[in-house]
């Protein structure tokens, strides 16, 4: 593709909580640096976000599925144009997906791998409804080469934190948690630390009826029962040493619900309970698989959990004083729409052919270029 130049590029994401499709234009620079122009945050229409928690609970066939992967195709390209009208098309568009499903364990069937993942939101319907060229479906191929297919984030972390003289936790909070440490003198490594907002905004919904709990105020009404906590942070995916992955098929409604029988009686007391319980795995995460390696100097929260003052209460009170701790926002970078600005960046290496996955944190066996490309 040649010399690298400055691109534009419309990124699209839809998480594990399946919130909005987060829709930002960037520009991507040459130094791998990324600048946010815009970001909107798109609601999927009420009755396919209700088709995706089928999907996710389990209920659907494969004929919803099938569906859903176009219907979330038009989703995506109706969020793109929006962009467009105002900025005019861009060079590519970076799309995401929607994960429906994760599944990175080493499980055979007549000697044939059955580890994969499931992102849909057909990329020929994005690249038809905006007549832009799409990158998309980027874990694939690190599944392909051994690895769990995520965490993907830490490929821009290291590059817009590497050099900066300090040791990071760079801490995303979105409906699952994940950290990636960048440090001055050691490699990149990155994992899934567990539960972030998704056990949260469940109880939220099934008690309250609110999709999520704004800035933690139920929490803050809440006492954190102590014996649920301790009985919450014994599942063994906590003690799981990285590489590691998870997702909504493992914390899925079904695990959530179990885990319900035990808990205090004060519906309050259980949300202040499981915001603790998302703090505390990562605190304990940094002590099992940090600490032994590598000090951190500063740990930097970024995703939907970095608004749950709560959460950041709580993250303040379990990890070590002498770590500094900032949000995103703090470097120019979006709490909101960090990853949007982490896949525009993934897209731009697959359009210039560079090698955009991270062996140390996904357990791929090599480096390799992620994404596929629709005209």
């Amino acid at each position: 593709m040649g010399e690298l130049e400055n691109k534009q590029v419309i990124a699209l994401m839809s998480g594990t909580s399946c919130d909005s499709i987060d829709a930002g234009l960037c520009e991507v620079m040459p130094d791998m640096s990324v600048r946010l122009i815009k970001g909107i945050n798109y609601k999927y229409p009420e009755h396919i976000r209700s088709k995706i928690f089928q999907i996710f609970r389990n209920e659907a066939n494969v004929k919803d599925i099938c569906q859903m992967n176009f219907a979330i195709g038009e989703c995506f390209a109706n969020a793109a144009n929006i962009l467009i009208e105002e900025f005019g098309k861009p060079d590519f568009i970076s799309s995401h997906g929607q994960t429906v499903y994760h599944y990175p364990f080493d499980e055979y069937i007549d000697n044939i791998s059955l580890k994969s993942t499931l992102q849909i939101g057909e990329s020929s319907i994005i690249a038809q409804k905006t007549g832009c060229m799409v990158i998309s479906n980027f874990r694939e191929a690190d599944i392909a080469q051994g690895g769990q297919g995520a965490p993907l984030v830490c490929f821009a972390d290291e590059k817009w934190f590497k050099n900066k003289g300090k040791n990071y936790a760079i801490q995303n909070i979105g409906g699952i948690s994940n950290v990636t440490v960048v440090s001055k003198d050691f490699d990149t490594f990155g994992f899934d630390t567990g539960l972030g907002n998704i056990m949260i905004d469940y109880c939220a919904n099934k008690f309250f009826s609110i999709p999520y709990d704004k800035d933690g105020e139920i929490a803050a009404q809440g006492i954190v029962s102590d014996s649920w906590l301790e009985c919450l942070l014994q599942d063994e995916y906590y003690f799981t040493e990285p590489p590691k992955s998870t997702g909504r098929e493992y914390f899925s409604p079904k695990y959530i619900e179990n885990t319900l029988k035990y808990a205090p009686k004060d519906p309050k007391d259980i949300i202040a309970t499981v915001t603790a319980l998302s703090a505390k795995t990562i605190a304990q995460a940094y002590e099992r698989f940090i600490y032994p390696s590598v000090g951190i100097h500063e740990a930097v929260i970024c995703g939907g959990g970095a608004y749950n003052k709560t959460l950041m209460e709580f993250l303040r009170t379990y990890l070590p004083s002498y770590i500094d701790l900032k949000t995103c926002e703090d470097y120019g970078i979006s709490n909101n729409f960090k990853e949007v600005m982490a896949f525009a960046l993934l897209g731009y290496c697959t359009y210039y052919d560079i090698p955009n996955n991270l062996p140390c944190c996904t357990g791929a066996n090599k480096r390799i270029v992620m994404g596929k490309i629709s005209y």
